[in-house]
C-alpha cells in the first residue's frame, strides 16, 4: 500500500480538480461542449408543457429561448445545441444542482429553502394555493375540507403549505400526493379526492384542458402568495446577471407584457381556450423593482 505521503499530492490534485469543475460557470461549460439543456414541466398549463404531445411550448419555454439566444451571443456559439429534459417537482433541483438541466423556466416558487441548493433570477409571476374540486362538490372555502381528501403534489412548497394550515387553522383533512399536476386533477375528477391543492393559476390551466372544463371549479382565497423564477446553479453570478439582464430587457422593451397576454390572455394550445388570468399587483410591482426576493 502506497504511504500517506505518496498519496497526499494526489488527493489534493484530485481536490482541488473537483472544486474547480464545481466552479465552472454554465457560460463556460456550454461554450466548450457547445449545447445547453433546458428543464421543463409537462403539465405546468402555460409555463410549460407538451401542446401537442411531444415538444414543450409555453410562457416560461419562450422565456427561456430568449434567455439561450442571449447565450449564444455571449459564448459566440451560434451553432449552440439546444436539449430539452422533462423535470418533476421533485427531481428539478437536483437535476440543476448535478449539472443534467442547466436552466428550468417552469412553475418553481423562489422559497429560502430552496434558495440553499440553487439560485433564481428576478421572480416572474406570484401566485397562492387554491383548490380545485368538483363543480358540485360543497367545497368553497377552506372550512370546507374539514374530513375530506386532499391531494397535492409530492415534492411541491404548497404541500408544506397545507400541512402548515392543518397545524395552525385546525382544519382537519387527509392529505394525499399526486406524482404530478396532471394526476392531481384526475384524481379529483375520478372522484378519488376531494380537492387538489395547488397554485391558482396550474389550476386554472388544468381546469381549461380537461375533458368537460364546466365540471371543475376553482375555490378558496389564495393562501401564501409566492413568487415563481427561473432556477439555475448558485455560485455562477455571470449566468445569473446574463438571465436576469434578459428578463429586465424583456420587461422594457414591452415583450415580457406580449408574452404575458398571450399566455395568460388568448386562446392557448391544445385547446384554444383562454385563462383570463391578468397580471397580479405583486407581479406589476415586481416589473418596477425587479426583485429576486424569496418567499418565506
Amino acid at each position: 500500500m502506497p504511504s500517506i505521503t505518496k498519496l497526499l499530492p494526489l488527493i489534493l490534485t484530485a481536490a482541488v480538480g473537483g472544486a474547480q469543475a464545481q466552479q465552472s460557470s454554465t457560460l463556460d461549460k456550454v461554450k466548450q461542449t457547445g449545447s445547453i439543456t433546458i428543464g421543463y414541466r409537462e403539465s405546468s398549463i402555460p409555463f410549460s408543457y407538451l401542446g401537442d404531445g411531444t415538444k414543450p411550448i409555453g410562457f416560461g419555454w419562450e422565456i427561456c429561448g430568449k434567455i439561450v439566444e442571449q447565450v449564444k451571443k455571449a459564448t459566440g456559439r451560434a451553432d449552440l445545441q439546444v436539449a430539452s429534459q422533462a423535470v418533476t417537482s421533485q427531481n428539478r433541483i437536483p437535476l440543476i444542482q448535478n449539472g443534467t438541466v442547466d436552466i428550468e423556466c417552469g412553475s418553481t416558487t423562489n422559497n429560502v429553502e430552496r434558495a440553499k441548493h440553487v439560485a433564481f433570477s428576478i421572480n416572474y409571476f406570484y401566485t397562492g394555493t387554491r383548490f380545485l374540486v368538483k363543480a358540485d362538490a360543497p367545497i368553497n372555502s377552506l372550512a370546507d375540507l374539514k374530513g375530506k381528501k386532499v391531494v397535492s403534489t409530492t415534492g411541491t412548497s404548497n404541500v408544506m403549505v397545507l400541512r402548515k394550515l392543518t397545524r395552525e387553522q385546525g382544519v382537519a383533512f387527509e392529505l394525499g400526493a399526486a406524482k404530478d399536476h396532471a394526476e392531481g386533477a384526475l384524481l379529483v375528477q375520478s372522484g378519488r379526492a376531494d380537492a387538489f391543492g395547488m397554485d391558482d393559476i396550474l389550476l386554472y390551466g388544468l381546469r381549461a384542458s380537461a375533458p368537460n372544463p364546466a365540471e371543475l371549479r376553482i375555490v378558496g382565497d389564495a393562501i401564501q402568495v409566492e413568487p415563481y423564477a427561473i432556477v439555475l446553479r448558485k455560485d455562477d453570478p455571470a449566468f445569473k446577471k446574463l438571465v436576469d439582464d434578459t428578463l429586465v430587457a424583456l420587461i422594457r422593451s414591452g415583450e415580457f407584457e406580449a408574452l404575458y397576454k398571450k399566455w395568460f390572455m388568448s386562446p392557448i394550445p391544445p385547446r384554444g381556450i383562454n385563462l383570463n388570468a391578468p397580471m397580479s399587483k405583486e407581479l406589476r410591482d415586481n416589473l418596477k423593482t425587479l426583485s429576486d426576493k424569496p418567499a418565506a
